[in-house]
């Protein structure tokens, strides 16, 4: 085996467990009394097994081998306890909605995702229903709950996004940022529309007013394809991140990462310092590849 096969095997192969950097962090932030900000970051196997979450703590182990990582962010809208409510039933339910569909991961193999692209969309659209019920049949205070649902679903070597609101998702590749959701807001409809210029949708009064939100009055899922490899970081985040916290900000936190948990610490303290002036919530995951000692060649591949 030379070190250009070792390489190529090393970048085709699909990264262990041990060797996923993955973090997520959530504050109330410094205005704001509650957080309606909820995460989780979890392997899709046979069963399903939680790393983290801000939900209440559930503990599980299993042995069988990851089908897929999931990690999801979702911002609640309303009164501080039914946007909380919103959020949390969002991430609850888009996980068991999405992990009933772990049939449609095996199709991949074959390179056949169209079954994933309907199912991610429906799971979104059922949790969507769930919440607009609970909204209508629910006490005057559950009338306008609501929620952004930020979905990253790793099936190696591809990537699937899953958008609804404007919770974003990043990907650090190359020493770029690059944004890879689409703000479903109405201030982002009138600058695709031309009407207004990003300069002046910066400054607009709609602009945290969403287009499309699980459990609002409509609701648009998005799904996109993406590729995944061993030299890109991803990131999900409420707009308590990117309110405060511009792109180039970020991006120099990413190049500049010694952990996904260092810098999950990193940007939701640089959103403090800047205001924090809502609740804030960031996950970030990279593949990050083991020393690999071949014993004819007697060097490493990282």
């Amino acid at each position: 085996m030379t070190p250009e096969t070792a390489t190529d095997t090393l970048v085709a192969r699909k990264p262990l467990d041990s060797e996923l950097d993955v973090y997520g962090l959530t504050h109330t932030g410094l205005v704001r009394q509650t957080n309606q900000d909820h995460f989780i970051i979890s392997s899709l196997r046979r069963d399903v097994v939680v790393h983290q979450t801000s939900l209440p703590p559930a503990e599980s182990q299993s042995t069988t081998e990851r089908l897929a990582l999931l990690a999801v962010v979702a911002d609640g809208v309303g009164s501080s306890l039914m946007g909380g409510e919103a959020s949390r039933q969002a991430v609850e339910g888009i996980l068991n909605y999405v992990s009933a569909c772990a049939k449609c991961f095996y199709r991949l193999e074959e390179g056949d995702d169209t079954e994933l692209h309907a199912a991610l969309s429906e799971a979104a659209m059922r949790v969507h229903a769930d919440i607009a019920k609970e909204r209508a049949d629910g006490p005057p205070e559950a009338r306008g709950m609501a929620t952004t649902l930020t979905l990253w679903l790793g099936v190696w070597p591809y990537a699937y996004l899953l958008q609804v609101g404007d919770s974003r998702c990043y990907i650090f590749r190359g020493g770029s940022l690059t944004q890879i959701s689409r703000d479903q807001t109405v201030v982002q409809d009138l600058v695709d529309a031309g009407v207004l210029t990003r300069t002046q949708a910066m400054r607009s009064p709609l602009n945290n007013v969403l287009s499309s939100a699980i459990g609002g009055e409509e609701a648009m899922p998005v799904v996109t394809r993406m590729e995944q490899s061993w030299d890109v970081v991803g990131l999900l985040c409420s707009d308590g991140l990117t309110k405060h916290v511009s792109d180039e900000q970020i991006a120099e936190r990413l190049r500049t990462m010694t952990s996904a948990k260092q810098c999950c610490e990193a940007l939701v303290q640089d959103a403090l310092d800047a205001g924090g002036s809502d609740n804030i919530t960031v996950v970030i995951g990279r593949p990050t590849p083991k020393k690999v000692e071949h014993p004819l060649l007697h060097a490493s591949v990282r």
